[in-house]
């Protein structure tokens, strides 16, 4: 599976879903039964590489900036919604500054967007139900132990201020 087709899926499924990351999840389930299972562990590869490079503390301030809170399950529940957003989303966040989401998001409610966990099984859901089995091992190095860059003191609303501003001023409003 090639990186477009990857991100054409995600997308797919995020419009049929209108935006709701449970729906996103089955949606893309379906999708993904369509093809066949080393189809989908090339998906899996795809969305765990991108699981594992989002790893990292300056994204972890945005989910707390945008979530008033994230702690670990938090957060990478966040980071499988930010690949549910999509390559424009996902990369602008990566790629530019976490400070990005503030223009690149549009309506954001706390209480319902941020949490992808299920996006994040989609394709362990869709192999198992394509094999029978469990994903094979894809083949990606081992989490690191701590995220990438420098950590934040995320209980400090004049450090978030200042790291976040357009996040800030855009969702905490001060």
């Amino acid at each position: 599976m090639h990186e477009d087709e990857f991100w054409e899926l995600i997308d797919e499924a995020r419009r049929a879903a209108e935006g709701d990351p449970e729906e996103h999840a089955e949606m893309l389930v379906e999708r993904l039964v369509q093809l066949d299972p080393d189809t989908v562990t090339d998906f899996a590869r795809h969305f765990e590489a991108r699981f594992l490079r989002s790893y990292r503390w300056d994204l972890w301030g945005a989910a707390w900036v945008l979530l008033d809170g994230a702690g670990d399950d938090v957060f990478d529940s966040f980071r499988c919604w930010l690949i549910g957003q999509g390559r424009a989303v996902f990369e602008g966040a990566l790629h530019d500054d976490p400070d990005a989401l503030a223009d690149l998001l549009g309506d954001f409610d706390e209480e319902f967007d941020g949490d992808g966990d299920e996006i994040g099984f989609a394709a362990d859901d869709a192999y198992s139900i394509l094999t029978g089995d469990e994903l094979p091992d894809l083949a990606l190095p081992d989490p690191p132990d701590e995220p990438a860059g420098t950590a934040l003191d995320f209980e400090s609303d004049r450090v978030l201020a200042e790291r976040y501003p357009r996040l800030w001023k855009r969702f905490r409003g001060t």
